[in-house]
């Protein structure tokens, strides 16, 4: 196999290529890029590590045929020092790699194609087309409240539900909910005869993590989503990016969602997210032997007080309310509670709760759907603290 490359484009390609790259596999084929040459100038580049993967297809000058793996850390390397405008590739019977660049050259093992791992099914004929900014904005919103290793595999990802003019996201896990949906223009793709979508899966964390970066912000950009039993494929650009799904039945979340808490108050987003940022300097100080401090929210009348004591010091601070029903005092982990506000797609959010040990809801001050098109709920668990 012989291929001449430019090197600023091969080297933008294999960075999302290395999304894709296990490097903990047992499997060396699983860290390698299958490099597939085929005449006269195309040349397909896959990374995949069992459970997802990604396929570009770059321009290239193919001199000679061939299928090989070679190794993702090295070669991406490897193109970062060479200095050249182009690259030359060269495989030969021998497995041996040469990478030449100018009057530099590089040489690595090389393995076969058949080594690598079975890529599964890449089309579908369930499929439909939304925008990338829409898929993107949903997934972070939620993606602070997926589980980290949770003994319930349903919950260490993003449930995603799909139907015909409207895509809901959520994640939860045992302290925290985010749940959003949001009306939206899908263009359905099946050939499968079925006139509508209706889909529901689970998208691992980590592939969240991955199409975060991904996707693009851009409102005009589209991306083609297939979904088979297993594995979800997205198209993005030149980038074919597919991933196994969490296998199992999402939990009710609707039925732990509280909505008669008779104690409401809104707030500035802007000015409690930077009254809470300036807590975290107390709560999220570490410290040799000290745990991690919570933040505690006084709610009386039309003043929100926030206060948190740690081994690194103390702090307070008081930001304007709209407030109605009984005053509260109610303690939350900082973080958490950074990132539920921080999500709330609003310029004034507003909170709800019942009890200093009952769940509280952050929404927008207006979170109507069938109004706006758009709804979103966080809801956070509070921490027992013994003065509560």
């Amino acid at each position: 196999m012989k291929i001449i490359f430019n090197r600023t484009t091969v080297s933008a390609a294999v960075a999302p290529l290395m999304y894709a790259v296990s490097g903990k596999s047992t499997l060396s084929a699983a860290d390698g890029i299958l490099i597939e040459a085929r005449m006269p100038d195309t040349c397909v580049l896959t990374t995949f590590d069992l459970e997802k993967g990604v396929r570009i297809c770059v321009e290239a000058k193919v001199i000679e045929e061939g299928s090989y793996i070679i190794n993702a850390q090295k070669f991406n390397q490897t193109l970062r020092v060479m200095d050249g405008e182009e690259i030359t590739l060269t495989v030969d019977e021998k497995l041996v790699a040469s990478i030449v660049s100018g009057k530099s050259s590089h040489k690595m093992i090389a393995l076969p194609a058949s080594d690598f791992p079975t890529i599964p099914d890449l089309v579908s004929d369930r499929s439909f087309i939304i925008s990338q900014s829409v898929v993107k904005k949903m997934l972070s919103q939620v993606a602070f409240a997926m589980g980290n290793n949770d003994q319930r595999q349903v919950l260490n990802g993003t449930f995603v539900k799909i139907d015909d003019d409207s895509i809901t996201t959520v994640a939860c896990d045992s302290f925290k909910l985010a749940k959003c949906r949001r009306r939206t223009e899908l263009a359905n793709k099946n050939t499968n005869g079925n006139a509508h979508l209706d889909y529901a899966f689970i998208v691992p964390s980590k592939t969240v993590a991955d199409l975060q970066r991904l996707l693009e912000d851009d409102d005009e950009a589209l991306t083609q989503i297939y979904v088979t039993r297993k594995h979800i494929v997205f198209v993005i650009g030149e980038i074919t990016f597919f991933s196994r799904l969490v296998d199992g039945q999402y939990i009710d979340y609707n039925r732990i969602i509280v909505t008669n808490h008779p104690i409401n108050t809104v707030a500035d987003k802007d000015a409690l997210l930077s009254s809470l940022e300036r807590a975290a300097l107390i709560t999220e100080e570490k410290i040799a032997g000290s745990v991690r401090a919570h933040v505690k929210l006084d709610f009386s009348e039309d003043i929100l007080r926030i206060s948190a004591i740690s081994a690194a010091g103390s702090t307070y601070d008081e930001v304007s309310i709209d407030h109605t029903g009984g005053d509260l005092v109610i303690a939350f982990n900082n973080r958490f509670l950074i990132d539920g506000v921080r999500s709330c797609d609003s310029d004034r959010i507003r909170m709800t709760m019942s009890t200093p040990l009952g769940s509280m809801n952050i929404t927008p001050e207006e979170n109507d759907y069938e109004q706006n098109g758009a709804e979103e709920l966080f809801m956070l668990l509070p921490v027992r603290t013994k003065d509560l």
